[in-house]
C-alpha cells in the first residue's frame, strides 16, 4: 500500500455540499473516510456509492462528539481530522440581526469546530503525524454588509485555527486553513436565505464559473496529502469573477 491509500480522515458537514465532494474525493484516492453529518438517510446514499464509514453526529452536541470519538477510535483511529460543518443564517445588518441566528452560527461554525478537535487531538498527538484542516470561508478575512453574524464566526474560526496551529506545533500536528469565496452548492445560500430559492439563485446569477464543491475538495485532498512537514498554513480560493469579498463580475 502507498502512504496516502493508508491515510484515515474524519470529514464533517459530509451529507452535502463541500464536505461531501471532500469525502468522495478522498474515498476515491484510497482513502478510509468517516463521514459525519446529522442526515443519516445521505450519509447511508454516500456509503453506497464510496465506501466510507457514515456515522450519524451533530458536531455541536459533546455527546454525539464523544461517541463518534469512540467509534473511530474502536476502528483504527485516524491521523487527519478536516472540520467542513458550518454555514450561515440570515443577510441581517447588525442593528436588526437576530439573536438565534448569531448563536447558531457560532455554535456550528465556533463551537463545532472546537469539539471536534478537543475530542480528537490525544489521537492526533499519538499517531506523531496528525493534520487537522479548518474550513473557514473569506468572510473570515474582512466583513460586509449583511454579513456581520457570519464574518463574527469565520473571524473566530479563523482565529482558533491560528492559535492551534501555535499550541500544537510541538506536537508536530499540521494545522491547514483552507478559505473558499463564492462556491456554488446546492444548499449554502438557500438555507442562507431561509430556504427561498429564488434569492439563492440570485447569489450566482451573472457569475462566470464559480467554484464548487468538487473545486475546493480538490484543494483539501491537495493539501491534506502533502508531505507531512509541508504545512499550507492558509489558502485562499476564489473564482476569477470574485476579485474581493465586494467585488464580483457578473456577465448579465
Amino acid at each position: 500500500m502507498t502512504q496516502q491509500s493508508m491515510k484515515r480522515a474524519v470529514v464533517t458537514g459530509a451529507s452535502s455540499g463541500i464536505g461531501e465532494a471532500t469525502a468522495r474525493r478522498l474515498a476515491a484516492e484510497g482513502w478510509t473516510v468517516y463521514a459525519v453529518a446529522r442526515r443519516a438517510e445521505r450519509l447511508e446514499a454516500l456509503a453506497r456509492d464510496t465506501g466510507i464509514t457514515p456515522v450519524v453526529a451533530d458536531v455541536t452536541d459533546a455527546d454525539d462528539v464523544a461517541a463518534l470519538l469512540a467509534v473511530v477510535a474502536g476502528s483504527g483511529g485516524i491521523d487527519t481530522l478536516i472540520n467542513i460543518a458550518g454555514g450561515a443564517r440570515g443577510v441581517d445588518r447588525i442593528g436588526t440581526a437576530k439573536s438565534a441566528d448569531w448563536d447558531w452560527m457560532y455554535r456550528v461554525n465556533v463551537v463545532g469546530t472546537m469539539n471536534m478537535i478537543r475530542a480528537f487531538l490525544p489521537m492526533l498527538r499519538a499517531d506523531g503525524e496528525g493534520t487537522i484542516l479548518n474550513l473557514t470561508s473569506t468572510a473570515a478575512l474582512g466583513g460586509y454588509e449583511g454579513g456581520g453574524g457570519y464574518n463574527a464566526a469565520k473571524f473566530a474560526q479563523q482565529g482558533l485555527t491560528q492559535a492551534l496551529r501555535l499550541e500544537e506545533a510541538e506536537n508536530n500536528i499540521r494545522v491547514i486553513e483552507v478559505v473558499p469565496g463564492l462556491v456554488h452548492t446546492e444548499e449554502f445560500a438557500l438555507n442562507r436565505l431561509g430556504g427561498d430559492q429564488q434569492a439563492a439563485d440570485q447569489v450566482y446569477a451573472g457569475v462566470e464559473k464559480p467554484l464548487t464543491g468538487e473545486d475546493v475538495a480538490d484543494v483539501v485532498l491537495y493539501s491534506v496529502a502533502l508531505p507531512h512537514h509541508i504545512n499550507l498554513d492558509q489558502i485562499v480560493v476564489r473564482p476569477v469573477a470574485q476579485a474581493a469579498n465586494h467585488k464580483m463580475i457578473r456577465t448579465t
